[in-house]
């Protein structure tokens, strides 16, 4: 029987590239490894049984509705999955899945960089040395605050912010987080629920932020809900980079409100707001929240075990989203 054909947008990691070219026919998009645009991914999905996407890929409803109709599951190489018109595939009938339960740690271990690295200021220390401008130690050299005692919210405490609050309580901060309801006591871990936004944002010395984007959660955090949080918060955002103000956030930072700002992920990537280049004490990184070799084969697998299910044994996709 011939292997069914699938379109993959993105080269993918060794294994998870073995693995499918074993048993996929493979259709690749034509030019440089990046996110395609509507008109090339239609191009390329002609005749295709599948398509296994990623983050930022263009299926918004227009594409949606114009897949060819060999299309039969679309498979995104992420957890998030704003890049798709779910309304549209599920209009199509056509399953779209994702790759849940397997990038919470490696997401959550980033978040806590970058909490780390603001907190002491590392950022800037590595650009003082790179620039060749450190003169030698000094009493008052680059100070930041120690995490222990710190109060750290977490905007969104499923399964990334779960696990950051174990690796925060490792390091004696006290975890506080606001969700769209409370957890069991066995997931809270002693965690504070905050049930409103004001409490929430007063109580937190470090904000790390875990909420999907879209427009319910559009510049969540803005100059109001910025100024709710204590002078000298830290922001961390390894979530959507929609759910920040990006302008709000800057002048924030400008003014010495907010003691400094660490981010993964951005509105319009990898084209980043242009204030982020110049604003002090922000720590930037280019989506990193997946990176590790372990996460990415997992990832990958998990898009496979997706497509197999429905392409090759005619079965419900495990991880299906719509």
């Amino acid at each position: 029987m011939a292997r069914p054909t699938l379109l993959q947008t993105r080269s993918l990691p060794e294994a998870v590239e073995a693995r499918a070219a074993r048993d996929y026919a493979i259709r690749r998009p034509e030019g440089p490894d990046r996110v395609l645009e509507s008109a090339a991914l239609l191009r390329a999905a002609e005749g295709c049984d599948g398509i296994l996407c990623a983050a930022g890929d263009g299926l918004d409803a227009a594409t949606v509705a114009a897949l060819p109709a060999s299309v039969r599951i679309v498979a995104t190489f992420s957890v998030g999955t704003d890049h798709i018109a779910l309304d549209a595939a599920r209009a199509r009938g056509i399953p779209v899945t994702n790759t849940p339960d397997v990038l919470s740690v490696a997401t959550a271990e980033i978040a806590m960089l970058l909490i780390l690295m603001c907190a002491r200021r590392a950022g800037e220390a590595e650009r003082l040395l790179r620039a060749r401008e450190w003169k030698g130690w000094a009493p008052t050299q680059l100070m930041g605050v120690t995490l222990e005692g710190k109060r750290l919210g977490i905007l969104g405490m499923g399964r990334i912010g779960r696990a950051l609050a174990r690796m925060a309580r490792g390091m004696g901060m006290e975890v506080h987080y606001r969700n769209r309801a409370r957890l069991s006591p066995e997931e809270e871990e002693g965690a504070t629920f905050h049930g409103e936004d004001g409490a929430f944002l007063a109580a937190c010395d470090v904000l790390s932020m875990h909420i999907p984007g879209g427009e319910a959660t559009r510049h969540w955090l803005g100059a109001a809900r910025i100024a709710q949080l204590p002078r000298g918060a830290i922001v961390v955002n390894t979530g959507r980079g929609t759910t920040v103000d990006d302008a709000a956030l800057c002048e924030a930072l400008r003014s010495g409100h907010l003691r400094a700002a660490g981010l993964d992920v951005f509105t319009g990537e990898p084209a980043i707001f242009e204030g982020y280049h110049s604003a002090p004490n922000v720590t930037l990184l280019p989506h990193l929240g997946s990176a590790t070799v372990e996460t990415r084969d997992a990832m990958g697998f998990r898009c496979l075990d997706n497509l197999d299910a429905l392409l090759i044994h005619g079965a419900e996709p495990p991880h299906r989203v719509a």
